[in-house]
């Protein structure tokens, strides 16, 4: 009876990591959030914002994948584009030259503009040598380097797009980015780690979108994440909100994305790759 037990154990393991290997990993959920403040200009009302990340592109992700994500994001015909970091897979020394997405992110449309971030992945193997700038600035992004974009109508209405560096490997600065903003105006940023939204409560921000922590990547039911990553550990996946009694006039809204790829091991389970779609809307 224990043999027959432990054949049927060893069955569901190989079972699940054959599904986490050659199933879930290759699958995309599209989840759809509703984004409510007076501070969205009534003329965005109904505006989307498509934020996908993490696709760590190399010999796990390949560039055939990666344009039927393409595909599947113009599908959703979305405004405006974010990239929350991790283009490439960093751990292999080749992977740059093999892999050059630049045309098919090129392909992606978006009304109001593509932007993007850097992740600790989009370092390669020199640290504050940031390798996959080129090819999202070839692939049409503004890569936001502690910097603010703002995205205009005709009519003169805008909402504010920040991104920071890197936490891991880069030069954030929060304080010169983040301090300028007018608090009148609503305001997005694009940070790879979510867990720094705990440092950044004190900043006129409305929204945060991050990545990073790959929903887990493996999560298990009653047991959650097998492995979480500095900076991730939190805030692991979906919506938060941060420091809700201090900011009950403005609450400060956290999204983590699932992502897109994988790291370390070319597995998912319990943690489906993830396109979000936010529909902004005026709240009077």
């Amino acid at each position: 009876m224990e043999i027959a037990w432990m054949a049927l154990a060893l069955l569901a393991a190989a079972s699940l990591s054959a599904y986490g290997l050659f199933g879930e990993r290759g699958r995309i959920g599209v989840t759809r959030h509703e984004i409510r403040s007076p501070r969205i200009p009534e003329a965005f009302d109904g505006r989307t914002i498509l934020q996908f990340s993490d696709t760590h592109i190399g010999p796990y992700y390949s560039l055939d994948r990666l344009k039927r994500l393409t595909v599947e994001i113009n599908a959703l015909e979305p405004d405006i584009v974010v990239f929350t970091g991790d283009l490439h897979d960093a751990g292999r020394r080749d992977t740059l030259g093999r892999y050059d997405p630049a045309p098919i992110l090129a392909e992606i449309e978006a009304r109001l503009g593509k932007y993007a971030v850097y992740g600790n992945h989009d370092f390669g193997f020199a640290r504050n040598l940031r390798s996959s700038g080129s090819f999202l600035a070839r692939g049409g992004f503004s890569v936001l380097l502690n910097s603010v974009a703002l995205v205009s109508l005709p009519g003169g209405e805008s909402i504010a797009i920040a991104g920071l560096d890197d936490y891991v490997l880069g030069r954030p600065d929060a304080a010169n980015t983040l301090s300028g903003l007018q608090g009148e105006r609503f305001h997005i940023l694009l940070a790879h780690e979510p867990d720094v939204a705990d440092r950044l409560i004190r900043y006129p921000i409305d929204l945060q979108l991050s990545g990073h922590s790959h929903g887990g990547q493996v999560s298990l039911p009653f047991i959650g994440p097998l492995v979480t990553t500095p900076l991730g550990r939190k805030y692991i996946k979906g919506m938060h909100l941060i420091g809700e009694r201090s900011r009950k006039n403005r609450p400060y809204v956290l999204y983590v994305n699932r992502g897109i790829g994988t790291t370390r091991l070319p597995l998912r389970l319990g943690s489906v790759p993830e396109l979000s779609l936010f529909t902004l809307r005026h709240d009077k």
